[in-house]
C-alpha cells in the first residue's frame, strides 16, 4: 500500500524579541539567498515567488531588527549582499549542512511509525549510511517512485556495517579509498565482513580532496599545508571513515594530529565541511568534490573512493532490493550520479564478493 504523505522536519530560524515576539527568519534567508544567486531584486523576487513590494517590507523589516544593513543596491550593478547579509546566509547554510542528516534521520523514523499505525503496512529496506550525495538521490528517487521507501539512518560506516552484522539494517554503506590506504581501511571494517554471509552493492567512485577558497590565500597544495600554525583546518566527526582517512595521512607525513590546528573540530557531512570554509571559518577541509563544487572553493584531489553498499546474501533475491537493483541500474539514477561532480557511475549497481571487489588476499586475512 502507498500513502499519501511523507513526514518531513526541517529548521527555521526565529528571533525573539524582549517582548516575547518572535521573528520568523525563514522567508528573509531565502530572498537573501536568491538575491546572491540573481544580483538583483526583482529576480530573487522572481525566484522566490513574492512580489517586488513585500521582498522590500521583508528586508526592511529585518534590517530594522538587526540593526544592521543586509543589501547594497546600485543602478549600473544591481543588488548585492552586504558582509552582514552573507554571513547571515552562510550561517543558515551551515546549520542546514550541520542539521540535515538527524533530521532526515528522524523524519524517516517518524515516517516508519505512521505507517505502522495503517493495517496494510509494508515491509521497508532499511539504509544505513554516512551522508553523500548518490545516497541522497537515491532517497529522493526511491521515496518518490511507486516502491517500496527506503527508510534511511545515517550513520558511520563502522555504526553501519555494524549495524548490518545485528540485522538491524538492509543495506550499510560504506567508502574505501583506492591506493595505499585501502588495506588499512579495510582492516579497520574487517571484523564486520563475512565472505560466506556478505555481497557488495557498488554505489560509485568519488573525489575526494582538500577544500580551500578560490583564490587560494595560503597558498595550500597538500596535506602537509596542516602542519602550519596559521592554517585552520575543519574535521569530520570523530568515528568518520574521512576523519580516520584524515588521520593516516598525517600520520605517513609524520605530523603530531595534536599540531593540527583545528583537527579536534567536528563536522558531520560534505557541505558543512564546504560551508565552514566558504563562510571563512576555517582554511581547509577534506571531502567529496561536489560539496567544494556546490559552494564554490577550489578543490586539491588526494584520492579517489570506492562506495559500497553491504548486503545479506540471502536478501538478494527478495523483491524489494531486486527494485532498489532494478533502480540503481535505471536510466534516472544512472544520469542523476553521473552529474554529480566527482563521481564516477561506471560501475553502480554491480553486485560482487568481497573477493572480486578486495582481492583474495583480504579475504583470506579474514581467516573465516
Amino acid at each position: 500500500m502507498s500513502y499519501k504523505f511523507k513526514a518531513r522536519l526541517s529548521s527555521e530560524w526565529v528571533l525573539e524579541k524582549p517582548s516575547g515576539t518572535l521573528l520568523s527568519l525563514s522567508e528573509v534567508l531565502r530572498l537573501l539567498a536568491a538575491v546572491d544567486a540573481t544580483g538583483h531584486i526583482s529576480g530573487a523576487c522572481k525566484a522566490c515567488g513574492l512580489s517586488y513590494r513585500h521582498a522590500w517590507g521583508l528586508l526592511r523589516n529585518a534590517e530594522k531588527e538587526f540593526e544592521a544593513p543586509l543589501i547594497e543596491t546600485s543602478r549600473r550593478q544591481g543588488s548585492k549582499l552586504t558582509t552582514f547579509g552573507q554571513h547571515l546566509i552562510w550561517a543558515n547554510r551551515r546549520l542546514d549542512a550541520r542539521l540535515m542528516p538527524t533530521l532526515e534521520s528522524m523524519a524517516s523514523e517518524l515516517q516508519e511509525e505512521l505507517e505502522r499505525l495503517y493495517p496494510e503496512s509494508t515491509q521497508r529496506l532499511r539504509l544505513h549510511a554516512s551522508h553523500g550525495f548518490a545516497v541522497e538521490g537515491l532517497m529522493q528517487l526511491a521515496n518518490g517512485m511507486d516502491m517500496s521507501p527506503l527508510e534511511l539512518r545515517y550513520r558511520t560506516a563502522i555504526e553501519a556495517l555494524a549495524s548490518l552484522d545485528r540485522a538491524e539494517c538492509d543495506l550499510a554503506g560504506f567508502q574505501v579509498p583506492v591506493g595505499e590506504f585501502e588495506r588499512p581501511i579495510l582492516k579497520r571494517y574487517a571484523q564486520w565482513f563475512d565472505p560466506d554471509r556478505h555481497r557488495l552493492i557498488h554505489l560509485a567512485v568519488r573525489n575526494t580532496g582538500m577544500f580551500v577558497k578560490p583564490d587560494n590565500p595560503k597558498g595550500i597544495t597538500s596535506v602537509a599545508a596542516l602542519n602550519n600554525q596559521d592554517v585552520r583546518f575543519v574535521n569530520r566527526q570523530i568515528g568518520s571513515s574521512t576523519r580516520f582517512l584524515v588521520g593516516l595521512m598525517l600520520e605517513q607525513l609524520k605530523i603530531d594530529t595534536a599540531k593540527v590546528l583545528g583537527f579536534d573540530s567536528s563536522e558531520f557531512t560534505h557541505m558543512a565541511i564546504a560551508a565552514h570554509i566558504a563562510s571563512g571559518m576555517a582554511d581547509v577541509g577534506i571531502g567529496v568534490e561536489t560539496a567544494a563544487w556546490r559552494c564554490g572553493l577550489a578543490f586539491i584531489p588526494l584520492v579517489k573512493e570506492r562506495y559500497f553498499f553491504a548486503v545479506h546474501r540471502d536478501t538478494l533475491d527478495t523483491p524489494n532490493m531486486q527494485r532498489l537493483l532494478d533502480l540503481m541500474n535505471g536510466d534516472q539514477y544512472q544520469a542523476y550520479v553521473a552529474q554529480l561532480v566527482g563521481y564516477d557511475a561506471s560501475h553502480m549497481g554491480q553486485v560482487q564478493t568481497l573477493e572480486e571487489a578486495f582481492g583474495a588476499d583480504f579475504v583470506a586475512s579474514l581467516g573465516r
